[in-house]
């Protein structure tokens, strides 16, 4: 079992009273604690157009993080593919992994927010079509020689060398829990990640999904599985809630409005208790001890994306958790 943390999402709250350059400096001064720690991976997130700056420049960002590190993998979980242009996303993807020496994945979803795909001039019901696309036309521009495909959304010539061209294939990892999505990952991908509202026993069945289809379609090599989870490493159970609760609620509230386009004051009682329900906190025992339970539902090999990066929380606690999930929690995991 591997063990990272983020997800870098470069919010502001309200109440917050730093710049956005603060912000970005604590995304980096994160990065380097996620590296010191022994933590194996580090990721951002990307949304555009809201009002608390969540992280639009996916790739901007992973280079900073390149530089700043050393060891961790470092990746988007995701970035939002339909909304890109396929060669440019090649290009920075690219670059990325070789600023970090092959220490980049690219994890993309189809979006659903329809004010961001209008903004961008992308029709919403092609999302799905044009994620396989970006993901085929990705695999060609990294591959040696001229592209060599004819993209369905994308006006590039296939007698076009995109350079840079990566030392290796840069690892790609589809988002969703929908049996089409997970599909998808299973034929097109090298991995495929869990969100953090599937059940383990959802994660089960789409993981033994995954693996009807490759056999059936006779893919064989590494396919990796990732699983989103909230949550917080402290000196008691009542304590990572209290230090989390504020940073998730927020966080939480912000994608009910992102993933539905209309403004949301508060959330329900009822959905602060699904979301504690969901979240994992607690001692660096209490922690382990149940991040232990996705090795039954995604197997040994189950890389888990712990997300400690809660807007607002402070940099020192954010530091604190994550020097404690990998001096305390990581060790029981290997």
């Amino acid at each position: 079992m591997e063990l990272g943390t983020g997800l870098f999402t470069g919010q502001r709250r309200p109440d917050d009273d730093r710049s956005m350059g603060d912000i970005y400096d604590e995304v980096l001064t994160l990065g380097r604690a996620i590296d010191d720690a022994g933590l194996d991976s580090a990721w951002v997130s990307e949304h555009h157009f809201t009002e608390d700056g969540y992280l639009s420049g996916t790739m901007p960002a992973l280079g900073a993080l390149a530089a700043q590190t050393s060891e961790i993998e470092i990746g988007t979980c995701i970035a939002l593919a339909p909304l890109y242009d396929g060669v440019r996303l090649a290009e920075d993807a690219a670059t990325v992994d070789l600023l970090s020496d092959g220490r980049a994945t690219l994890g993309l979803a189809i979006g659903s927010n329809p004010d961001e795909f209008a903004a961008f001039g992308v029709p919403h019901e092609e999302r799905a079509e044009r994620l396989e696309d970006q993901v085929n036309l990705l695999r060609a521009a990294w591959s040696d020689g001229p592209l060599d495909y004819d993209a369905t959304f994308h006006d590039v010539t296939p007698k076009v060398s995109v350079t840079p061209k990566p030392d290796g294939d840069v690892p790609v990892m589809l988002g969703g829990a929908a049996k089409p999505a997970v599909r998808r990952a299973a034929r097109t991908a090298d991995a495929w990640c869990a969100p953090s509202k599937l059940s383990l026993s959802g994660i089960e069945k789409r993981v033994e999904d995954i693996h009807t289809v490759r056999e059936q379609a006779g893919i064989d090599g590494e396919f990796t599985v990732y699983a989103l989870v909230h949550g917080w490493v402290g000196g008691s159970r009542e304590e990572a809630w209290e230090t989390m609760k504020p940073g998730y609620f927020y966080l939480q509230r912000r994608y009910a409005e992102i993933f539905s386009g209309e403004s949301v004051e508060e959330l329900t009682a009822e959905r602060k208790r699904e979301l504690k329900e969901q979240a994992i906190f607690g001692t660096p025992e209490q922690v382990a001890a149940e991040l232990d339970r996705y090795r039954a539902a995604a197997g040994d090999d189950v890389h888990i994306v712990f997300r400690t990066y809660h807007p607002g929380v402070g940099t020192d606690a954010m530091v604190e958790c994550i020097d404690r999930l990998g001096s305390e929690v990581a060790p029981k995991l290997r």
